[in-house]
């Protein structure tokens, strides 16, 4: 027989671990015990209903929304985490210790979202690899749409509410602004922020600092 408290604790505990899935991997033996088979048996469930594959030690909040159709498949590398209220539509792939933080909308489009290896996206944040035809011969539900396809490096930092228009592609260590638009790709290494995104410093120079006027000018 359950104990009711140990009961409420737990289930207080799925939905902090849910909205701050790095937690997971700090958990003591005893929790990682009855969480792990938690996550065991959601993940099942998902490779069941969705085109979806999991690797190792991931942890996926069962409030998180991943909907893959047949030739719209995500794909989610070893240790990496999806968080609470995310909404996630094929074809993604993410590559090892990817971390999607809470309320992150990404659609593939018809060419996909490609995530490096540890890059992190932090909450609020959105990217659409598709587009919409704006001509006048026809009524915006009608126009045709239009996919390129966007490409996230390895060791990226995504700001919180931060969006990626389609055809961008973000190089790898790059870390971009809290809030910024980005329109346009970003080199390795860059640090852009602002609406539309623009470079702001890097990660590789000496003094390694921002400078909020000038470099946004």
């Amino acid at each position: 027989m359950s104990d009711p408290d140990t009961d409420k604790y737990r289930q207080q505990h799925k939905l902090r671990l849910s909205y701050m899935p790095w937690l997971y991997a700090r958990l003591k033996p005893a929790q990682r015990l009855w969480a792990q088979a938690w996550q065991e048996e959601w993940q099942a469930y998902l490779m069941a209903m969705e085109t979806i594959s999991i690797g190792k030690n991931c942890f996926i909040a069962p409030e998180a929304r991943l909907f893959a159709e047949p030739g719209r498949a995500i794909v989610i590398g070893d240790d990496s985490y999806i968080a609470a209220d995310t909404v996630l539509h094929g074809p993604i792939t993410m590559g090892n210790g990817v971390s999607i933080n809470h309320h992150v909308s990404l659609d593939g489009g018809r060419k996909g979202i490609v995530i490096g290896d540890n890059t992190r996206i932090a909450a609020y944040s959105y990217a659409y690899a598709f587009n919409h035809g704006i001509e006048m011969t026809q009524l915006i539900k009608d126009q045709p749409v239009s996919s390129k396809g966007i490409r996230i490096g390895c060791d990226v930092w995504i700001g919180a509410n931060t969006g990626i228009v389609d055809g961008v592609e973000i190089g790898d260590h790059a870390v971009v602004g809290m809030g910024s638009l980005v329109t346009k790709s970003v080199a390795h290494f860059s640090k852009v922020a602002g609406n539309p995104a623009r470079i702001i410093g890097s990660r590789t120079s000496v003094q390694n600092h921002l400078s909020p006027i000038h470099d946004l000018e």
